[in-house]
């Protein structure tokens, strides 16, 4: 595929390493991943179709508890993989061109668990991919995966370099760009009356989306919670507005 618009960072060089049945079983299952390592105990072996073109390690818990970081759930199977190659923005949006799948914009959110919570919420939303800048983000990793749990898999996922020219490319393909602020006045139901394609776009919690960004936008929009709570988690409030945008008009 020609690659298109706004270009992608740099290729992450680490392999990531993968742990618990979603993500290891979603990261064999894909054919753009290359797993280069698999270490399973005999008994998460008899659950699954052992792959013939990885070479295997049977290990004991405690052998496998070594390989991933001290609290991981890695439920008798890790991975060692190569990255996923480098997604165009371009690229991406010619996949939505004949459909309003929303985009999600990820403004400098740099927690990995934040980050795969908001892809797990887009693929069940059937959102058309992630963007974040590459350098306030986090790259793959066994903590997104496993709060992805699966979803690492299945949603694209851009990085840019600049996150400004990257929403002026996605104005360009009429996406309507509503960043989401607990200060703005317009609820989020109201900035969705137009219909048409949808980006969300949301800042990193505690600092919020940076004023560049905001700039960036078309409309900023709250989402309508109570004054018992300041503001929600980052991957919350990307549920609910998913959620917003898919239950429009119904």
């Amino acid at each position: 595929m020609a690659k298109r618009g706004h270009r992608p960072s740099q290729a992450v060089g680490n392999r990531p390493r993968f742990w618990g049945r979603h993500a290891v079983y979603a990261a064999l299952d894909n054919p753009e991943r290359t797993v280069r390592k698999l270490w399973i105990t005999h008994e998460a072996a008899t659950a699954i179709v052992m792959p013939k073109d990885v070479p295997t390690v049977y290990a004991e818990v405690a052998d496998l508890a070594r390989l991933v970081p001290s609290d991981a759930p890695h439920q008798g199977i890790v991975c060692e993989a190569d990255p996923l190659e480098d997604i165009w923005l371009g690229d991406l949006i010619e996949q939505g061109r004949d459909d309003d799948r929303p985009l999600i914009v990820l403004d400098q959110v740099t927690d990995p668990h934040n980050v795969g919570a908001v892809l797990r919420s887009a693929a069940a939303f059937n959102a058309l991919g992630i963007v974040t800048q590459d350098r306030h983000a986090p790259p793959e990793s066994g903590t997104v995966a496993r709060a992805a749990s699966g979803a690492l898999e299945v949603v694209p996922w851009v990085r840019v370099v600049n996150l400004a020219r990257a929403l002026d490319e996605i104005a360009e393909a009429q996406y309507w760009r509503i960043g989401l602020t607990g200060e703005a006045k317009v609820t989020l139901a109201d900035s969705l009356k137009g219909g048409g394609k949808t980006c969300l776009v949301l800042g990193a919690e505690g600092e919020g989306m940076r004023q560049n960004t905001e700039a960036h936008c078309d409309v900023l929009a709250r989402l309508p919670i109570s004054n018992k709570v300041e503001s929600l988690n980052v991957s919350n409030a990307a549920a609910i507005a998913l959620y917003a945008v898919a239950t429009r008009g119904d």
